[in-house]
C-alpha cells in the first residue's frame, strides 16, 4: 500500500491532456463481448476498472489484449460463465455484465456489485428492465441471476433517471425481438459513446442523447474499431486544480460543450475560462467569488465534480452552498476537508463552505473516486504536506495523475506506507 503526498503553494501552468472517458470505457468493455469476430477499443485510460473488466471477459472466455490504451476483444468462444463474486466485487460498472451477457446468451449470474460507497445506489431499475424484455431475475446468496427464454422488445419508462440503466437496457435490447423503446432515458455522453459502439458493431438505435431511445433488435452484431470520448469528469478536475492554482493552464483533449455546466460556474467565480474546438484555457483568479451549485443529470451540474469543487469553494472569499440531488451520502470528502482546517457544514443533501480558508497540510483518506480528487485539489493549495491515505480509490478513476500533475508544476509524489501507518489505517 501506498500513499499521495502532495506539498502544496506551487502554481500550475502548461497544457495537460485529457485521457479516454472511465464512464464510458467501463460499459463499452462488456458491450464489445456482444459482437462475434473482434472489437477494438482505442483511447481507452490507464486505469484499473479497465484492467479489472478485461479480466472478467477473460473470465469468461473471451481473448483481450490490452496495449497502450487500446484493447482487442475477441469474443467468438465466451460461454455465460457465473461470475458471482472475485473481481466482479471491485467495481460498480461490473452490472453492465448483466446486460451484455443477457443480450447474449439469454442468461446470466452476476454478483451484486462493488466500487465506492456512495449511499444506496439501488439498480431497480435495470432490473425492471430486464423484466420487460421477458427476463426472469432472481436474489440469490448476493448473485444476481438471469434467464430468459427469449428477449423480446418492449416500452420502458425509467422511473429514476439513470445512466447505468439506460446503458444496461440497450445492451440487453440490441438482440432482443422486435422494437424496444426506453422513456425517460438519462442524456449523457457517454450513452451516446455506447450507442455509437453497438452501432458500430450493427446495431439499430436511434435517439441517444435524448429521452426517448428506440432500439430495433438484429440478430448478429460484427466486430468493429471505436475511439472513446474524452473524459469530462477528468477534464472538469483539472479544471478545478486549474482555478485552484492555475496560473495558465491549457487542458486538451476535451469536448467543451460537454463541460458547459463547470464552465460557466467557474466564469461566476471569476476564473477566466476560454473554449476553443477541442482545448480549455483556464486562469484563476487572485480573488474568487462564493457560489451555489446544485447538481443534476446531464447537461446539469455533475455529481462527480462535486466534490473536487467543495474543495476549490474553501477558497472563496465567502459562504457557498453544494447541493447534492443524484446522491446523499457523497459528502465523507467533507470530513477530511475539515481536518485540513476547511469550515464545512453538512445538512442533509448540502453542504455549507465558509471561506475564505487556508487549508494546512494534513493526513486524509479518499473515501472514495472523486473525494480523492478533492483531497488532491486541497492539497495543492493547502500550506505544507498533505497525504492521502486509499488512493486506490484515485487509481479507479485519473490515469498518470502524478506525471501529468508534476508536468504542470505540482510537487506530488508516492510514498509506501510503513507497516505502523497501515496498522492504525486498518484499526480506524
Amino acid at each position: 500500500m501506498n500513499k499521495l503526498m502532495i506539498e502544496g503553494g506551487h502554481p500550475l501552468e502548461g497544457t495537460v491532456s485529457v485521457s479516454g472517458a472511465k464512464n464510458s470505457a467501463v460499459a463499452l468493455i462488456p458491450a464489445a463481448m456482444m459482437a462475434d469476430s473482434t472489437v477494438t477499443i482505442e483511447n481507452l485510460p490507464d486505469i484499473s476498472d479497465v484492467g479489472i473488466l478485461a479480466e472478467l471477459l477473460q473470465e469468461a472466455g473471451a481473448k483481450t489484449e490490452l496495449f497502450e490504451g487500446t484493447l482487442q476483444v475477441n469474443p467468438a468462444d465466451m460461454i455465460p460463465m457465473p461470475l458471482p463474486n472475485g473481481l466482479v466485487k471491485k467495481l460498480r460498472a461490473s452490472y453492465y455484465m448483466m446486460g451484455a451477457m443477457l443480450g447474449k446468451f439469454n442468461k446470466a449470474v452476476i454478483g451484486l456489485p462493488g466500487g465506492c460507497n456512495l449511499g444506496p445506489r439501488p439498480i431497480d431499475q435495470h432490473i425492471k428492465g430486464f423484466e420487460a424484455l421477458g427476463a426472469k431475475v432472481t436474489n440469490e446468496h448476493g448473485a444476481l441471476y438471469l434467464q430468459a427464454d427469449e428477449l423480446v422488445g418492449a416500452r420502458i419508462y425509467l422511473d429514476v433517471v439513470s445512466v447505468g440503466a439506460t446503458i444496461n437496457i440497450m445492451l440487453a435490447a440490441v438482440k432482443a425481438k422486435g422494437k424496444t423503446v426506453i422513456e425517460n432515458a438519462a442524456k449523457e455522453p457517454e450513452i451516446i459513446d455506447v450507442a455509437t459502439l453497438l452501432s458500430n458493431m450493427g446495431a439499430r438505435i436511434k435517439g441517444a442523447g435524448t429521452n426517448v431511445i428506440r432500439i430495433e433488435g438484429v440478430e448478429e452484431l460484427h466486430g468493429c474499431r471505436h475511439s472513446i470520448i474524452p473524459d469530462r469528469i477528468e477534464a472538469g478536475t483539472y479544471m478545478i486544480f486549474a482555478a485552484a492554482m492555475g496560473k495558465s493552464v491549457l487542458i486538451d483533449n476535451v469536448i467543451p460543450l460537454h463541460l458547459e455546466s463547470l464552465s460557466s460556474k467557474l466564469r461566476e467565480m471569476g476564473v477566466s475560462v476560454e473554449a476553443g474546438d477541442d482545448s480549455i484555457h483556464i486562469q484563476s483568479s487572485k480573488v474568487l467569488n462564493p457560489i451555489d451549485i446544485k447538481t443534476l443529470v446531464y447537461p446539469g451540474f455533475a455529481t462527480d465534480l462535486q466534490q473536487p469543487v467543495t474543495a476549490l469553494l474553501t477558497k472563496a472569499d465567502g459562504a457557498s452552498m453544494v447541493t447534492d440531488t443524484i446522491y446523499n451520502a457523497r459528502f465523507k470528502h467533507t470530513d477530511e476537508l475539515r481536518r485540513m482546517g476547511a469550515d464545512i457544514k453538512v445538512e442533509g443533501r448540502a453542504a455549507l463552505i465558509y471561506g475564505k480558508t487556508k487549508l494546512q497540510g494534513a493526513r486524509v483518506r479518499a473515501t472514495d473516486l472523486r473525494a480523492g480528487a478533492a483531497l488532491v485539489a486541497a492539497g495543492l493549495m493547502a500550506e505544507g504536506v498533505t497525504e492521502i491515505t486509499d488512493v486506490h480509490h484515485i487509481d479507479r478513476g485519473y490515469a498518470n495523475l502524478e506525471e501529468k500533475l508534476t508536468a504542470l508544476g505540482a510537487v506530488i509524489w508516492r510514498e509506501e506506507l510503513s507497516a505502523a501507518e497501515q496498522q492504525e489505517i486498518e484499526n480506524s
